[in-house]
């Protein structure tokens, strides 16, 4: 698979090849993705741990918790010491466990970061660090993401922070994953995310070259989810899709989400270049039928291997996008030619609707989920290696 150019409104992460400089910004503070980064082979040295420290815990739709977040100048909550080095973990656990139980009670207002046995680290992001998580009574396995506060603050990330866990944390469907609740503490906000082991897409696909067909199916009925809770995602891309139990996609990162209203369209710039629709670039309003565009972005790219408007320039990609150039292999099957075809449309009404995307002939046929946990157990030793 040749090199996937991801763009951002910051620093690529060194863990993608890239070679070219970010150009999508956010039309509010130049605000960057939050994905979580994976990274390899990382060593305790290199991410530090959080402290064993006062917290204050909430339930998953307590607002008033998220309103306490606000980090203005001043605020209690404000860390003071943001060069501070942390302190090395004071265990290490290993990220197994037999358990299919949830983690306490979801609506527990005690959550600390000493109810946790802290793992090996998953990944790391623009404001923070994921590590495996433990509870200590249940035994029950969480991606817990930790959040600076001051990081947040000085890139103006507060509110989207906020959106993000008021949207995931009341969204409940096999193919997103879940947010258990939220904590925080005088310099960090913990998030409890599900456990994915497989990781991310991304890094499979860089494995894989290729993923079947089948493992596309589930991604349709989240979106159809989200869109009838008046959810866009915004930023489907293979960074922010996790790979769950028998390889189940999980879609995940919510940093850039957004309510869906008839009264009125987005119009935020956000994103992945290789993955923006013509309205965003053309700066006219859109609405929840983005995510149909990058969801045939993101099929193309599972069953090919690459972007459709992949280039070696960002003009010559804009180009492409805009003049939806699409071209497929010979060995592509008709009914996903169709499909894909059928989602990259230039006018949104145009594309095909999800309940159309569900029963779609392709889709049909590689739906089966016990042939996708077939494949998955048959591929585990090959991934991972």
């Amino acid at each position: 698979m040749s090199v996937i150019k991801r763009f951002f409104s910051g620093k690529p992460s060194s863990s993608h090849n890239t070679d070219k400089t970010p150009i999508i910004k956010s039309s509010s503070n130049n605000a960057i993705l939050m994905s979580i980064k994976q990274i390899e082979h990382p060593s305790i040295e290199q991410i530090p741990a959080p402290i064993k420290s006062k917290t204050t815990s909430s339930s998953l739709n307590d607002i008033q918790s998220l309103k306490a977040l606000k980090l203005n100048e001043g605020s209690p909550l404000e860390d003071k010491k943001e060069n501070q080095p942390l302190p090395p973990l004071v265990e290490k656990q290993t990220c197994k466990s037999n358990h299919e139980t949830k983690p306490k009670n979801e609506t527990s207002t005690s959550w600390s970061i000493n109810d946790f046995e802290i793992g090996q680290p998953l990944g790391k992001g623009r404001f923070g660090y994921v590590y495996c998580g433990r509870e200590k009574r249940t035994r029950f396995l969480v991606a817990l993401k930790i959040l600076f506060k001051t990081q947040l603050k000085n890139s103006k990330m507060e509110q989207q922070v906020k959106r993000e866990i008021e949207i995931q944390s009341n969204l409940k469907h096999p193919n997103v994953l879940r947010l258990y609740g939220f904590f925080h503490d005088d310099q960090r906000i913990y998030l409890l995310l599900e456990y994915a082991p497989g990781g991310e897409l991304y890094r499979r696909m860089q494995k894989e070259k290729v993923l079947m067909e089948s493992e596309a199916a589930g991604l349709c009925n989240a979106l159809n989810y989200l869109h009838s809770k008046s959810v866009i995602h915004r930023d489907i891309k293979p960074e922010n899709i996790l790979v769950g139990k028998y390889g189940i996609l999980k879609l995940a990162d919510f940093g850039w989400s957004a309510e869906s209203t008839t009264a009125c369209k987005r119009t935020t710039l956000c994103g992945t270049l290789d993955y923006l629709p013509p309205e965003m670039l053309d700066g006219r309003g859109y609405d929840e039928k983005i995510d149909l565009w990058c969801l045939g972005v993101l099929t193309y790219e599972m069953i090919i291997g690459k972007p459709p408007f992949d280039s070696q320039s960002q003009h010559e990609t804009i180009r492409l996008i805009r003049s939806i150039e699409l071209n497929f292999p010979i060995t592509t099957s008709h009914d996903v030619r169709d499909l894909i075809s059928k989602l990259l449309c230039r006018n949104p009404i145009e594309r095909l609707p999800l309940k159309d995307v569900i029963q779609h002939s392709w889709i049909v046929k590689n739906a089966d989920i016990k042939s996708i946990e077939e494949n998955y157990i048959k591929r585990k030793s090959t991934l991972n290696k």
